[in-house]
């Protein structure tokens, strides 16, 4: 949450906002001795932690202050970390809220406003809420910066009148669950209540006749499927289908059956061009248009609006007044930070849709193979769009099926049923191995590899550096602890306060940009990795064909396209800083080119959307941090229209934390498995594997 208004000078004295947070810290350390802390110290002690954080990112930016005034400043909110950490270390159930994105409750909002006015802030009183509000699409720090393309004030002046929506509002009277918190139970009806039962609503049989791909096109029975369901009027879906599924193909047809046209189609900058061409595949009676820059050659007229995230808050006032009767947010999955600019966007365009599409009932469709990242609340920012939760409850048409169930959180089996009925608001979920027979298989293979010179013996020796260092937090908190509770200290291994020490580490990261950290780390393992990750590829190339060569960063991309131009390789290269247009010409060298033998691939840039199944062999030069980009970025390749098995080869630096982190990435696979595939699979930590490795590297440190 930003801080508004204007901070007063700082002094070194007890005036300001970093005395009121020491007091209010010690008031919650010395209720913690006095036992279990109460709800309202508990938000104190979230709003305390939040506003030391921005004080902290405000003192280094503030240039007004000296390097001794920032330094003093400083060193006394390090002060109130530690007493923090001491204050959590104690009741380790305030652990969560010290976390970047605790949620913030009306009373914690209230508190931290109070705060601020007291060190002297000129704060608003009523803060903007994460979500713009429907009135407006355009938020108010937007509104310069909107264009409107000469084209859409033709189709205005063209069509000057839209229908106004009279259908009436649907009543809802107060139920059994009106008093009931059922975000957070739903959520976890999908993490516990899957019963081996795959996430996919009940879909009607295909036709025996295809009569609604184009010439020259056949649908794959698992894609008629679905677009019967659109045919019987079902208008909100998830479809989650696995990667290389035909997704975007499904969202067009599905266009097409309903008679969605307008259509706005929100998708990644690498893949739009790609949508265009889509388009004209699957409904070559349709005109699409795509949004580039300031919309200078946008045709307002055409039947399907193509635009990137990344321009959409340029455009957000002239895409409110289209009357489009259907949106598609292709990779749904990057809308799911609720507070970011993009997913405020996105949703604002869908609640202005949901609530202005001309006749009603918009076909909302959220496409992602991997919706959920991280952990079950991933969902959130997806099932608002959808419109079947609003901010913090379920919407009238959830609500109604979530009554019809008969039971309440308190009583057994409301998660099996709840997860259904959320299900049967359209979430369609088919793995490759259930419906693609025919597709061939896949296979993930570690290649561990030797850094045995001089930035191999380098890079372990920061790895030590980084564990001791640590294992000194640890020891610290531990002696804090022991004193605190006039105990003795003990030896034993606690993995709560593992964790917070992983925690402060990451927090600390984010405030330098370089310097020792597992960040840095890791990209200088995937520096000394380059060359052995090319010259395996070379070899594949040689020996199998095609390959596609995926890194996250520039520089090890760099150092592959030199190995392979020595090795008289012909590349293309796919990054993020490319144009649409040139980056589909490499894409189709590639995928047309014989004499083309490697694409070179940005992780980020080109794990979603492209089509590479020319290739059958993957070389991952560099690890995800997530599970859900390896896959997206395998199933480039692994996807209808593969015709050979695919295999992707992980180059893995042993005896170093990369090995770790490839287990991590694996063990993260399940989230998925069991809240979408029914799978019964462990359920492991939801911690991010940034935090999961440095946990791992500190238990090593000290057994070591």
């Amino acid at each position: 949450m930003s801080r508004s208004g204007n901070r007063r000078t700082r002094t070194a004295d007890n005036t300001g906002l970093i005395p009121i947070l020491a007091r209010k810290v010690r008031e919650v350390e010395a209720a913690a001795q006095r036992g279990k802390v109460a709800p309202s110290n508990r938000t104190k002690f979230l709003v305390v932690a939040l506003l030391m954080r921005e004080e902290r990112a405000s003192l280094k930016s503030d240039t007004a202050l000296s390097d001794s005034e920032r330094s003093e400043q400083l060193k006394r909110l390090d002060g109130i970390a530690s007493i923090l950490a001491r204050t959590a270390a104690r009741d380790t159930s305030l652990i969560a809220l010290l976390e970047n994105d605790a949620a913030l409750s009306p009373a914690a909002k209230k508190l931290r406003r109070e705060y601020l006015e007291d060190a002297g802030y000129d704060v608003p009183e009523d803060e903007p809420e994460v979500i713009t509000p429907t009135a407006t699409v355009v938020p108010p720090e937007l509104a310069e910066r909107q264009v409107v393309p000469t084209s859409v004030r033709s189709r205005q002046l063209a069509n000057p009148f839209m229908a106004p929506d009279l259908t009436p509002a649907r009543p809802h009277g107060v139920g059994r669950l009106s008093n009931w918190e059922l975000l957070g139970p739903l959520y976890r009806a999908f993490e516990y209540g899957a019963g081996g039962n795959a996430a996919s609503m009940e879909l009607p049989e295909a036709p025996t006749i295809d009569r609604l791909s184009p010439p020259g096109r056949d649908l794959m029975v698992h894609q008629s499927r679905f677009l019967q369901s659109v045919q019987a009027g079902h208008r909100t879906f998830l479809l989650a289908d696995e990667p290389g599924l035909g997704k975007t193909a499904q969202s067009l047809l599905a266009a097409s059956v309903a008679d969605a046209y307008p259509l706005l189609a929100v998708v990644p900058n690498v893949v739009k061009m790609n949508w265009a061409r889509e388009v004209e595949i699957w409904t070559p009676h349709r005109r699409a248009t795509v949004v580039n820059g300031d919309g200078e050659n946008l045709d307002a007229f055409a039947d399907v609006v193509v635009v990137n995230y990344e321009v959409l808050d340029r455009h957000l006032s002239w895409l409110g007044t289209m009357g489009f009767r259907g949106m598609v947010v292709d990779e749904a999955h990057f809308i799911k930070n609720m507070s970011s600019l993009r997913s405020r966007n996105v949703l604002a365009l869908a609640d202005r849709i949901r609530h202005t599409a001309p006749g009603g009932n918009p076909l909302m469709m959220a496409l992602t193979g991997t919706p959920l990242i991280n952990d079950v609340d991933d969902f959130r920012a997806i099932w608002q769009f959808l419109g079947w939760i609003d901010g913090a409850k379920p919407t009238p048409v959830l609500m109604e099926r979530l009554e019809e169930v008969g039971l309440t959180p308190a009583d057994t089996g409301f998660f099996a049923e709840a997860r259904e009925a959320v299900i049967d608001m359209g979430i369609v979920r088919r793995r490759k191995i259930d419906v693609a027979a025919d597709l061939p298989a896949k296979r993930v293979v570690d290649l561990p590899v030797e850094l045995d010179d001089d930035l191999g013996r380098s890079i372990r020796e920061a790895e030590r550096e980084l564990g001791a260092r640590l294992v000194t937090r640890y020891r610290r908190l531990i002696a804090a602890r022991a004193a605190s509770r006039g105990d003795e200290v003990d030896d034993l291994p606690d993995d709560d306060l593992m964790r917070l020490v992983a925690r402060q580490e990451l927090e600390d990261t984010k405030s330098t940009e370089d310097g020792l950290n597992v960040f840095t780390m890791v990209r200088r393992i995937g520096t000394a990795k380059a060359g052995l990750a090319a010259d395996y590829a070379a070899q594949l190339a040689r020996s199998v064909g095609k390959v596609v060569f995926f890194a996250k960063h520039i520089d090890v991309m760099d150092a592959a396209e030199e190995l392979f131009a020595k090795r008289e390789l012909k590349t293309v290269s796919i990054r993020g800083d490319q144009s649409a247009t040139l980056r589909q010409r490499e894409i189709d060298a590639f995928n047309t080119d014989p004499d083309v033998s490697v694409a070179v691939c940005s992780l980020t840039a080109a794990g979603v959307g492209l089509n590479l199944q020319v290739a059958s062999n993957v070389v991952l030069a560099e690890l995800s941090w997530t599970a859900a980009e390896q896959t997206q970025a395998i199933d480039r390749v692994h996807r209808i229209g593969q015709e050979e098995p695919v295999t992707a080869w992980r180059i893995i630096a042993a005896q170093t934390i990369d090995t770790r982190i490839a287990e991590l990435i694996d063990s993260k696979q399940g989230l998925a498995a069991r809240a979408l595939d029914g799978s019964d699979a462990a359920i492991g930590s939801t911690d991010s594997v940034q935090l999961d490795a440095l946990v791992s590297l500190l238990r090593s440190a000290l057994a070591g």
